[in-house]
């Protein structure tokens, strides 16, 4: 099917720190559960509701997840853009298993900080994102712009 969107956007607080964890290959990523509350008043009982729902993220961009690593910990809010996607595996025991996840990746991923205990923010993945709130932070804790997942692109296009 043509014409078609696969693009989720949380925002949320981190239910425990962020998990780091390597493939074989040496490749990393990083694994978020985040929660998302909606409240209301219920109007037969005039109680206040909430209801939580919790989100598997997985970030297969190795410097997403360093910032990641780096800057987020339990309760951190976060913006969350990525794409869901449902894993297929087998157990021990044979069965199949599956896990929906939203998953940022390289150019269609996005992860901000919306702030943390330290007062910090900051922003990374995708082009030309930004949090918009704060400064941003670069590698080493030194501000920055803009974080990049992706190689820079030459601007100087000759038309």
């Amino acid at each position: 099917m043509s014409g078609s969107v696969n693009k989720a956007i949380i925002v949320g607080n981190l239910g425990v720190d962020p998990e780091i964890r390597s493939f074989p290959s040496g490749q990393i990523y990083c694994a978020l559960r985040i929660a998302t509350s909606e409240r209301w008043k219920d109007k037969n009982t005039d109680e206040n509701r909430e209801k939580t729902e919790w989100h598997n993220v997985s970030i297969y961009s190795e410097p997403v997840a360093r910032f990641a690593e780096q800057y987020l910990r339990k309760g951190s809010k976060v913006y969350v853009e990525g794409k869901i996607e449902t894993r297929k595996w087998q157990d021990q025991s044979g069965n199949d298993r599956y896990r929906t996840e939203i998953a940022v990746r390289g150019f269609s991923g996005n992860l901000t900080s919306l702030g943390s205990t330290d007062g910090t923010t900051g922003s990374i993945g995708g082009i030309g994102r930004e949090s918009g709130a704060g400064q941003e932070l670069g590698r080493n804790n030194a501000p920055a712009n803009l974080i990049r997942s992706e190689p820079d692109i030459d601007d100087d296009i000759p038309f």
